[in-house]
């Protein structure tokens, strides 16, 4: 048996060779993350700047942005790397490091978007006490529970998967993975079997019960509500929606390729499934956000033009 301290890095098989259109692949994810680094960090600076937008829904915007970035800066430099590469290796450190930065970004999202779908359900449901119930200081608690816990949950992951032994360095994927290295191991995996289920059943099922529960109190209050109850709930719930509709999608098929064998399915899916909602979920939310607020749109349309 191997330790895992003595394995020196880890090679995908996901790749395939492409040829001289691993230089098209490169432009296109490049431009994809310059995109996405460009409207992300927009959208901060736009709340962080102007003083109209301090608000909590705002701030916790600019929470769900940053970690956008943090995602993207976990896989994209990564993926840009190992396509121009011939090899498909990296170093285990990094590969560690990796698991660390998606699994904390896919945590903090789904948490963000969690304390989002709180702070609608005060603003709809309780409009004349909003202002006291959501104060300044329980904003800035929302937001470090919604980044501390997250991390702390992933550390213990991290120190679960670091002394494995392992029997082997092939990872079935395009990065690196907690799951995919778990089955590298050659020694008892139990502990992480265990704490993998707990961790995956905490991080779904707490933020799914809160939001579970928030969208139901918003829909009676909509239904037996005035007319312009039913459009500041839809013109404030629809992107909230779209973007937890769209990341959970994404993070169910990776939970199912994670638990599952997915070598007899095609090298194309294999590849897209795990990619997507590491993707088009950094892409999704600020253009959902800064076309759907008018009031991040006119700004930006105005620093733009400015």
């Amino acid at each position: 048996m191997v330790n895992s301290t003595h394995i020196s890095h880890f090679a995908f098989n996901a790749y395939y060779d492409s040829g001289r259109l691993k230089y098209l692949y490169f432009i296109i994810v490049l431009s994809l993350y310059l995109v996405i680094v460009g409207a992300n960090v927009l959208l901060v600076v736009v709340i962080c700047v102007n003083r109209s937008l301090h608000e909590p829904m705002y701030l916790f915007l600019c929470s769900l942005f940053v970690n956008e970035l943090y995602g993207s800066t976990g896989l994209f430099p990564f993926l840009l790397l190992q396509i121009l590469s011939d090899t498909h290796t990296v170093p285990a450190p990094c590969c560690f490091l990796q698991v660390f930065c998606l699994y904390s970004y896919g945590t903090v999202e789904y948490v963000n978007l969690a304390v989002m779908s709180y702070d609608r359900y005060l603003a709809i449901c309780f409009p004349l006490q909003y202002n006291t119930r959501m104060t300044t200081n329980k904003v800035t608690k929302l937001i470090a529970l919604s980044w501390f816990s997250p991390f702390l949950a992933v550390v213990v992951l991290m120190f679960l998967i670091v002394p494995l032994q392992l029997c082997g360095n092939i990872i079935n994927k395009v990065y690196c993975d907690y799951y995919s290295i778990v089955k590298l191991s050659c020694s008892d995996t139990t502990a992480n079997n265990i704490y993998g289920l707990i961790y995956v059943s905490l991080t779904v099922s707490c933020p799914a019960s809160l939001i579970f529960y928030t969208y139901m109190r918003i829909l009676t209050v909509c239904f037996s509500g005035s007319r312009q109850t039913r459009q500041k709930a839809v013109s404030t719930c629809t992107p909230h929606l779209a973007s937890l509709l769209n990341f959970s999608f994404g993070a169910f098929f990776e939970i199912i390729q994670s638990r599952f064998n997915m070598t007899s399915a095609p090298n194309m899916l294999r590849i897209f499934l795990p990619l997507y909602w590491l993707t088009c979920q950094p892409l999704f939310n600020p253009l959902m956000y800064g076309l759907n607020m008018s009031n991040i749109r006119v700004i930006c349309r105005n620093l733009i033009c400015s």
